[in-house]
C-alpha cells in the first residue's frame, strides 16, 4: 500500500479502509446515500447516477457494476407490498377494479420510485465491502475460461 500523504492520521485511515470493510455497515451506509468507505460523502450526484469519487475521502464510487441488480430487488419488494394490500384491501372493502387500479398503480409507481436510489445504493455498498466489479483493483473477467473448441475434428 502506498501512502498518499505525509499525515499519519490519512495513512492510518487508508490502512483501515483496506483491511475494515464489514458488509452489514457498507450497505447501511449505501441505503442512506453515504459513502461506503468512510460513511461522510455523498453516493450519488443524481438521482441514480453515483459520483465519480467521494467527496471526502477520494474512493472511488464510479467503476461499480449495479445493472439490473436494484430493479430486482424492489421489484420483488414492491411486489409482495401491493399484493399483500391489495388483497388485505379486499378482504375489508370489497371495490371495482377500478378503484384497486386508483389505488394500487399510483402506490406501485410511487414507491418504486422512492427505493430505486436506497436499494442502487445497498448494492453499491455491498459490491464495495466485497471488493466486486471494480472496487477490488482488478479487471472484472471470468475466473474460468471455456475451452476453445477445436475445429478441426
Amino acid at each position: 500500500m502506498q501512502a498518499t500523504g505525509s499525515n499519519p492520521e490519512t495513512v492510518r485511515f487508508e490502512q483501515t479502509r483496506e483491511a475494515d470493510r464489514p458488509v452489514g455497515r457498507s450497505i447501511k451506509r449505501g441505503l442512506l446515500n453515504q459513502c461506503p468507505a468512510c460513511g461522510s460523502g455523498k453516493l450519488f450526484g443524481r438521482f441514480l447516477k453515483t459520483v465519480q469519487a467521494c467527496s471526502s475521502c477520494d474512493e472511488q464510487l464510479d467503476k461499480h457494476s449495479a445493472d439490473d441488480f436494484p430493479p430486482y430487488i424492489v421489484v420483488t419488494i414492491m411486489g409482495h407490498i401491493v399484493l399483500g394490500g391489495f388483497m388485505a384491501t379486499e378482504m375489508i372493502l370489497p371495490m371495482s377494479n377500478w378503484g384497486h387500479l386508483a389505488i394500487w398503480v399510483p402506490m406501485t409507481i410511487i414507491g418504486s420510485l422512492a427505493m430505486m436510489q436506497p436499494v442502487k445504493g445497498g448494492v453499491v455498498g455491498l459490491q464495495w465491502a466485497l471488493k466486486m466489479h471494480g472496487f477490488g483493483g482488478h479487471d472484472d473477467e471470468p475466473a474460468d475460461a471455456l475451452p476453445v473448441p477445436d475445429r478441426a475434428a
